[in-house]
């Protein structure tokens, strides 16, 4: 059997990339594995007529490694680097302070939030998730392989940015994989609309990935620490150290770039509006074709920031567990102290003020108007203080639990279409043309799967399964 390897290495000073990527081909069969260095990666199979079709077709995948500043390298010579954390420091704030409800204690330092009618959703640096009622009270839980670095929701979607580079698909019993982020590309920070998802990483990179999990686009940009993206319907935002830059979602072609006075540590997006907190302690406000618009004036460095809907207010987090609020004119309304350390990410959510902190606690604080006024004057009420069950958690996981019974949900059969392998519906009512967004590591050609629901896209040109997944027997 004729059989060739290629092993090539991507590894870059200051905390880039660092990852490696294997061709094998076998006789007719091409086996392309690629992952951070020091890990075992994923696994891609292929297969051809011929050796030399296959041969081919692996030279051709060499070759836009090699262009992309991937070089051959000894397998184990350089050693796994370990994960790029956010470095922040936290002081105690001297404002007054904030009327919080009630405090969840996760136990690690926390950056994802996901607030909905639902549950209220934090994930932190340990891998730790949990979903909470609106009283704060655990309602489940999961756990990932390395640190969350980000929550973000999607018509109906939670979705879970992990260190280890994948995207986890929450919505069912346990954490499916939906994304392995484009080669190059270590997360900082993700954002999922319609199916596609954008990302930053800390070199400055910024992608687009789409339902297949096939990058669409990507851009080297000389800037650093992309701690900002946010994705609309036509644009991508990234926040970056120089500002803030604009592509078209399509094509990826730069629409505008705005400077802002410090690094972007954050971003916050309305229907016509984008807003980045920077380390020069303020709030920035652009329209989304690019005009500056009121700048929002902290006194320390900007970690977190959110609105009320369509900018009526405007809070931020600082790095001394102060959190503030402006009117729409950029005139501060009050500034509070956290009590619990400070806002890494926040949300705003009917009435509420939502924060995920370093001292690894999801609060939710009143921010009504009668509950400030009576804050400012020192009457705060007396916040429920819950702490985090002990992780008997879902992991993720590639087994799937069988069923015969096809009387509830919707029928998918994996089918193999060229070298990939695809997912569409069987059950009646559905468009078969049309493929399913479906995880990849539990793809296999003709089997049939049996899911709670599958959901049109908002552009209608493909389905995303929903909720749980069992194979059918």
């Amino acid at each position: 059997m004729a059989e060739e390897t290629t092993y090539l290495e991507l590894s870059e000073e200051g905390g880039g990339s660092h990852k490696f990527y294997e061709v094998i081909v076998r006789d007719t069969q091409v086996s392309i594995r690629y992952g951070r260095i020091g890990d075992q990666g994923q696994t891609q199979n292929s297969s051809y007529a011929t050796f030399e079709e296959a041969k081919k077709a692996a030279q051709k995948k060499i070759q836009e490694k090699v262009r992309s500043g991937y070089a051959p390298a000894v397998m184990g010579a350089r050693q796994k680097r370990p994960v790029t954390r956010r470095q922040v420091t936290s002081t105690r704030s001297t404002a007054k302070q904030a009327p919080v409800l009630w405090n969840f204690a996760s136990g690690s330092p926390a950056f994802g939030i996901f607030i909905d009618e639902r549950a209220c959703w934090l994930g932190n640096q340990s891998g730790h998730i949990f979903a909470l009622d609106q009283s704060g009270q655990p309602k489940n839980q999961f756990s990932l392989p390395e640190g969350v670095k980000c929550l973000v929701g999607d018509h109906g979607w939670i979705y879970a940015g992990c260190d280890n580079g994948k995207v986890y698909d929450l919505t069912g019993k346990i954490p499916r994989e939906s994304y392995e982020i484009a080669e190059g590309v270590d997360i900082f920070w993700l954002d999922i609309h319609d199916g596609h998802l954008g990302v930053s990483d800390q070199g400055g990179t910024v992608a687009l990935v789409n339902q297949e999990d096939v990058s669409l686009w990507q851009k080297n940009t000389p800037y650093r620490s992309g701690w900002m993206v946010r994705c609309d319907t036509t644009s991508v935002y990234h926040g970056h150290s120089g500002g803030v830059t604009a592509y078209d979602r399509a094509t990826g072609k730069q629409l505008w770039q705005q400077k802002t006075g410090g690094s972007v540590l954050f971003g916050w997006q309305e229907a016509e509006m984008v807003y980045a907190g920077t380390s020069d302690n303020k709030v920035y406000s652009f329209k989304k074709d690019g005009t500056p618009g009121t700048v929002y004036r902290c006194d320390d460095t900007i970690y977190s920031c959110a609105t009320a809907p369509q900018g009526k207010y405007v809070f931020a987090g600082d790095s001394s567990s102060s959190v503030y609020c402006f009117d729409e004119s950029g005139k501060r309304l009050w500034k509070l102290g956290t009590g619990c350390g400070s806002a890494l990410s926040m949300q705003f959510f009917q009435d509420r003020l939502y924060i995920v902190t370093t001292g690894g606690h999801l609060a939710c604080m009143d921010v009504s108007e009668a509950a400030i006024q009576a804050a400012e004057q020192g009457q705060v009420p007396q916040a429920v203080q819950v702490k985090a069950p002990p992780v008997a958690a879902a992991l993720p996981a590639t087994t799937l639990e069988t069923t015969s019974d096809t009387s509830r949900g919707v029928m998918l059969e994996c089918v193999q279409e060229g070298s990939e392998l695809r997912v569409r519906v069987v059950s009646p009512g559905y468009d078969p043309a049309l493929h399913v967004q479906f995880p990849r590591n539990i793809r296999h050609a003709g089997r049939r799967y049996l899911v709670e629901d599958v959901r049109l896209s908002a552009q209608g040109t493909f389905y995303r399964a929903y909720g749980d997944i069992k194979q059918v027997v």
